[in-house]
């Protein structure tokens, strides 16, 4: 049983999503119940996956008994694993919070609302697993391809947010497949594990470079990393209040680890590998990631700090999110690799927790822009509260998950000699810092006397949602010291 787990995982919400149309074809009602149910056991089932691989170790799934490398292999390692936990938890709470606004928001197209929701999931799980870089790119498409329909649903400028997104999403789809047929070109294979034995005698392979600056660019788009990030603020500000947590919290993040796969699994899995292609082609690989990475997290700390726009605000800010993880991954060393990973874990969970937080804002005060949201003010202490959690989060300030993670890529650019990093970190918390002093003073300046309230009294699955992610953040931060040991136990790549 253990060993069909990983398989398990991504069925359950493809089954689901299959069979939905049927079973809710004259009950719609019935399509959030059995998607929080679905999403409940695949908690479950990661958790339980994530005890599997940690006693007995990583799960090898071969489809149809076809070996490495003619068939399709997935892996369930250490890393993949604490991942599918963290997707699936806040895939199940996304929908949560869904239920309260998706009859008054979506009417007639609710069913149709879960299934994109429930094959996104299934898309990005198969992401996480998948060690075949073409079936990465199918799921890659399948997820983007939800995503476009889940933020188009709103219709206005969400549409024209979606189109966006949908041609920017199929320029990094067709640089990434041209990058994978250069490769396959030149290695013969498209398995992750068996071209690594493959590049080493292939380094004077121009096809190799070409190949390789396709597919990151590729990924670049689809992780919104600067400067290909021009399609995401507004894809999330615009998009439905009850699809923008789960996809700020998760497509970025699981884009992000199909690139940290294939960057420490293929091209640095060895140090011999690594030195070859920096040898040959004088082209420091993990410099050069933790370059982009300080461009983008100072560059996108910077544009949200010029934002009046709420959503706008907080996509910014996962834009420079994405960058401080990639400076961690970018050192080189275990330290801040861990440190890396760690953050990535906490910034998904406090970017879901932000746009929670816009949803009711939104929702329940009419607040879009930062010079309304003194309506909420002194008046919903429980939501002021969780704001400043998020902020001490976002900023990276003890005793959140933020401090911890943000400290270990510093030691981690500190031990590399990297004090480029280790600036640009501090830059990008210090212009996060002035934003959300931005926010909170807008929160204490008390601009009415008279609470806007939409739509009567606050669901409790909404503060459920607000509180359990604000309550985690804090979490993270307390158990830090088990969960950094847990990541450098089963985490770790190959050439660590």
């Amino acid at each position: 049983m253990s060993h069909q787990l990983p398989a398990i995982l991504f069925l359950l919400p493809l089954f689901a999503a299959i069979s939905m149309p049927v079973v809710c074809l004259k009950h719609r009602h019935w399509s959030h119940p059995i998607s929080v149910a679905t999403l409940a056991v695949m908690v479950l089932g990661s958790i339980l996956n994530l005890h599997n691989v940690i006693n007995y170790g990583e799960v090898r799934y071969v489809f149809s008994g076809w070996t490495v490398p003619f068939g399709i292999e997935w892996v369930a390692d250490g890393l993949a694993s604490i991942i599918l936990v963290l997707l699936s938890s806040l895939g199940f709470l996304g929908v949560v919070f869904t239920g309260p606004t998706s009859p008054k928001a979506l009417g007639g197209r609710i069913v149709h609302y879960y299934i994109l929701i429930l094959l996104l999931l299934s898309a990005l799980t198969g992401i996480v697993l998948a060690r075949d870089l073409f079936n990465l790119f199918v799921f890659m498409e399948v997820a983007a391809i939800s995503s476009y329909a889940l933020i188009g649903v709103a219709g206005g400028r969400a549409l024209f947010a979606a189109f966006r997104y949908l041609i920017f999403g199929n320029l990094g789809a067709f640089l990434y497949l041209l990058g994978v047929s250069y490769l396959y070109a030149v290695t013969g294979t498209l398995n992750m594990t068996d071209m690594v034995d493959r590049l080493p005698f292939l380094l004077s392979s121009k096809a190799l470079v070409g190949g390789l600056l396709f597919m990151f660019i590729g990924l670049g788009i689809k992780m919104a990393l600067v400067p290909f990030h021009a399609w995401m603020p507004e894809a999330y500000a615009h998009a439905p209040e009850s699809t923008s947590p789960i996809l700020a919290s998760l497509v970025t993040k699981v884009a992000l680890l199909a690139w940290i796969r294939i960057i420490y699994w293929v091209l640095t899995a060895s140090d011999a590998l690594l030195q070859g292609l920096v040898g040959f082609y004088d082209i420091p690989i993990l410099r050069l990631i933790a370059v982009l990475g300080s461009l983008a997290a100072v560059i996108g700390a910077a544009l949200a700090l010029a934002q009046q726009n709420i959503k706008m605000m907080f996509a910014y800010g996962g834009i420079s999110h994405i960058g401080i993880i990639l400076i961690g991954i970018g050192q080189g060393n275990q330290t801040g690799f861990v440190g890396g990973v760690f953050y990535l874990l906490n910034d998904a969970v406090m970017q879901a927790a932000l746009f929670y937080l816009a949803g009711i804002a939104f929702c329940h005060y009419g607040v879009r822009k930062i010079d309304d949201i003194g309506r909420i003010g002194k008046q919903s202490l429980w939501i002021t509260g969780s704001f400043i959690i998020l902020a001490l989060g976002m900023i990276g300030l003890p005793p959140t998950g933020g401090f911890f993670g943000k400290w270990n890529i510093i030691l981690g650019a500190l031990e590399a000699g990297n004090y480029f990093s280790v600036a640009a970190v501090l830059l990008s918390t210090l212009l996060t810092l002035a934003y959300f002093v931005k926010l909170l003073e807008g929160i204490f300046r008390q601009t009415s006397t008279k609470l806007d309230v939409q739509f009567g009294e606050i669901p409790f699955s909404f503060k459920l949602t607000l509180g359990v992610t604000s309550a985690a953040i804090l979490l993270l931060g307390l158990f830090s010291a088990p969960i950094v040991q847990l990541l450098l136990d089963q985490a770790l790549p190959p050439r660590f």
